[in-house]
């Protein structure tokens, strides 16, 4: 581990006396997470995420001045503390195409309050930069990853993977002290379901913890299908027929994942169930994307634009209120409430991923 991460908030007169109470929504969930989406463009094009077919070399993604400046993602996280978030989580798209991206986590992690300090990425730019975003103070990383069997990855990134160099990244992050690293595996059967035991073998025993995810109807353009979701049940029974598991309790409120230990020793694993058990009850998150709409739902089908307050001249209390009033109205729970048939039709018109980070 680093241990010149967290110099830039060492000094108890830059910290507040005690944290603040969070803020609680309409069904008393408080705000304790905030994702950040730097940008939405990717260097992956995975079918459940950016198809290629629509995200083509003609795309228009964000120009830079619709993209929220570092100031206005720090204004927005400061304020965001100052309501309860003690946890951030840097997403994109993939935020590491953001080559300053060491900047904004040097006045993240200085942010009063802000103890815990993520980045979600696809792995092919983290071997180049894992030190950088050690000594930057980040605090761990989440790779993404949908199989270790090579043709079956690089399907799955729409051709643009290559797995080596993500395994080297998760390796360079681990060498830098950036753990627990996870590992995030989007389940779908008949595509990769047949290979999470291999994955499981590959990370057993080395600290990395691995979570297999129910894949998911987010957004418009997956061409989402009850029947290509294989439940978290079904995932837990394969692996156990392997490796005996037990249950073990969450590491916080309002974790998403069912964590699980194998009784060898060997490590964790986790399970997030969004489709078939839902887990909205317990929701701590707030979700910004690149172009200033802040979010209350991963399934979100509008936001509120905190751009343009903070365009026209919003101070810090303003833009506190705005924030705490917009967490106060929430009664989101999509997932409780989703059927098949409304999700599968696409009735919803939701945000899609890549604009927020999943």
């Amino acid at each position: 581990m680093h241990n010149t991460r967290m110099t830039s908030r060492s000094d108890p007169d830059e910290l507040p006396a005690r944290r603040p109470e969070p803020v609680a929504d309409a069904l008393r969930r408080p705000l304790h997470d905030l994702r950040i989406s730097l940008l939405d463009q990717c260097n992956f094009r995975c079918p459940y995420c950016m198809p290629e077919a629509e995200f083509h070399s003609e795309y228009e993604f964000l120009k830079r001045q619709q993209r929220l400046t570092y100031d206005e993602i720090i204004r927005v996280a400061g304020g965001a503390s100052t309501l309860g978030v003690s946890k951030i989580r840097l997403t994109g798209g993939e935020p590491l195409l953001d080559k300053n991206i060491c900047q904004l986590i040097e006045r993240i992690a200085a942010l009063p309050g802000v103890e815990d300090l993520a980045l979600t990425t696809n792995g092919m730019l983290l071997a180049a930069n894992a030190e950088k975003l050690a000594a930057a103070g980040l605090h761990r990383v989440t790779v993404s990853l949908d199989s270790l069997d090579k043709n079956i990855f690089r399907g799955m990134s729409g051709g643009r993977g290559n797995l080596d160099q993500v395994l080297a990244g998760i390796m360079a992050a681990g060498d830098a002290g950036l753990g627990p690293i996870k590992i995030n595996v989007v389940v779908q059967k008949g595509v990769n379901d047949h290979t999470i035991l291999d994955l499981l073998e590959y990370f057993r025993g080395t600290g990395t913890i691995v979570r297999l995810i129910e894949f998911m109807d987010v957004g418009n353009r997956n061409g989402w299908r009850m029947d290509q979701v294989v439940p978290s049940r079904s995932s837990l029974l394969q692996v156990q027929k392997r490796w005996p598991l037990r249950a073990v309790g969450k590491s916080y409120p309002g974790e998403v994942a069912r964590r699980y230990e194998y009784v060898d020793g060997a490590g964790e694993i986790g399970f997030i169930s969004s489709v078939t058990e839902p887990f909205c009850g317990d929701c701590s998150r707030a979700r910004l994307s690149a172009d200033g709409m802040l979010y209350t739902c991963l399934f979100a089908n509008q936001g509120t634009d905190l751009r343009e307050s903070l365009r026209n001249g919003a101070d810090d209390n303003e833009l506190r209120d705005i924030l705490s009033s917009i967490w106060l109205q929430r009664a989101d729970r999509y997932s409780e409430l989703r059927s098949p048939d409304i999700a599968e039709h696409h009735v919803l018109k939701k945000v899609e991923m890549y604009r927020i980070g999943g």
